[in-house]
């Protein structure tokens, strides 16, 4: 038997019947306590917890049926086993009493190897039942000890969240001769895009949009470090401009400086990751644009009158293969072009049935568009995606930079 005796309750009107099976019990080392009838027994369990129940069915007041279905409603920190004693052998005699709640039944008069076959079939089911809670005991305090670690990381999450948001400055910024608006929305509390401008001087800007593989914060961490590489607050601490000795500086090629970023990676960063940029170098008098597509989604002019042109001829990623070369390609923005850079969470975006927006709901969407403009138009972008989507969450992080071009200054 268990090392630590159960206590059992008897219960029989006859109190030569329980003197019989207490006497047994007591032998085998088992805690006793009797009762005279069911309504003394259902008062004692009320006050006390016993393992095992062992109760004859017909006696006055109320029998063992009725205080069998009393006792299973009692509340209870364990499994109390039941064992009816009847000289009732029908089936439909043993069908009312497993339905009434009782685990097992003994036959009148009471056999000695019987009950102790009975007795320790009950202990098995109370010991399984035991280790069953201490388990449950031990999964609820691992799951409640990673509730404690969800509920940090999603703390930690949310602030690295409204960082990565930070490092998006502003939505929209006006120049004289051009308007810039910006988007992003990541798939989860951090993503792997970002969006990005900074003064080159005072006529030029840099503009850039990138996106790094993989998705989480293994990935957002690495969007932190290439936002540092393209400071917008001081060139000093910006790859992409080359200090002269003099103190002033000379600013790469749209190739060089993905060229550059490209060495970082395979040299200086331990990681499976690799990233797409596409990085335009804008003259905001005249229009002109020195651009490098690395693996990046197609840059795209819009305009009212002359429609929608995919630029670029795609390029390699950047910190994917060592020495790899970078092309620049120019060309110039009329008064009225959009400049659009984008990531390929938009043309990739998925709706209920696993069709793609792609450049051709991209294509569509522009022309039904042509008319809107700086961040409204982000806004109908992002609008567009989620109708497509059929409200499907989003599998990768949206971005977008659009550059317009108002006015044209010659010097």
């Amino acid at each position: 038997m268990d090392a630590v005796p159960l206590h059992v309750l008897v219960v029989d009107d006859s109190a030569l019947q329980r003197r019989l099976v207490s006497l047994n019990l007591k032998k085998w080392g088992f805690t006793i306590k009797e009762a005279a009838s069911g309504v003394e027994a259902l008062e004692i369990c009320k006050s006390n917890q016993f393992d095992m129940i062992i109760s004859d069915w017909v006696m006055p007041e109320m029998d063992g049926l009725e205080f069998c279905k009393e006792f299973r409603k009692l509340q209870r920190n364990s499994y109390g086993y039941f064992i009816l004693v009847t000289s009732k052998n029908e089936k439909n005699d043993v069908a009312q009493g497993l339905d009434a709640g009782a685990d097992d039944f003994l036959s009148k008069p009471v056999n000695s190897a019987e009950l102790k076959a009975r007795i320790q079939a009950g202990t098995r089911v109370l010991e399984m039942e035991q280790k069953l809670l201490a388990q449950n005991e031990m999964v609820n305090n691992a799951l409640s000890e990673l509730r404690e670690v969800y509920d940090e990381i999603s703390k930690d999450l949310v602030e690295a969240s409204k960082l990565q948001h930070s490092l998006i400055p502003v939505r929209h910024k006006s120049y004289q001769t051009a308007e810039l608006s910006l988007l992003f929305q990541s798939s989860g509390h951090v993503g792997g895009d970002l969006v990005g401008f900074f003064n080159i001087s005072q006529n030029r800007i840099g503009i850039f949009s990138l996106d790094v593989s993989g998705h989480g914060i293994s990935s957002a961490l690495l969007t932190v470090r290439l936002s540092g590489y393209l400071n917008s607050h001081n060139k000093s601490q910006n790859i992409a401009f080359e200090p002269r000795p003099d103190g002033s500086y000379h600013f790469l090629s749209p190739r060089e400086i993905a060229s550059l970023l490209n060495d970082r990676m395979m040299q200086e960063m331990d990681t499976e990751h690799y990233f797409t940029m596409a990085f335009a170098d804008i003259d905001l008098q005249t229009g002109h644009v020195v651009m490098v597509q690395a693996g990046h989604p197609h840059p795209i002019i819009f305009n009212p009158e002359t429609g929608v042109r995919f630029l670029g001829s795609g390029g390699p990623p950047i910190g994917l293969l060592p020495f790899v070369e970078f092309e620049d390609f120019e060309f110039d923005l009329k008064p009225g072009d959009r400049l659009l850079l984008h990531s390929d969470g938009i043309t990739e975006c998925q709706n209920a049935n696993g069709d793609l927006f792609d450049e051709d709901g991209l294509e569509a969407m522009l022309k039904n568009k042509l008319d809107s403009s700086g961040p409204e138009f982000m806004d109908d972008l992002l609008w567009q995606l989620t109708e497509f989507s059929q409200g499907t969450p989003f599998d990768d992080d949206i971005s977008a930079i659009l550059f317009e071009f108002t006015e044209c200054v010659r010097p």
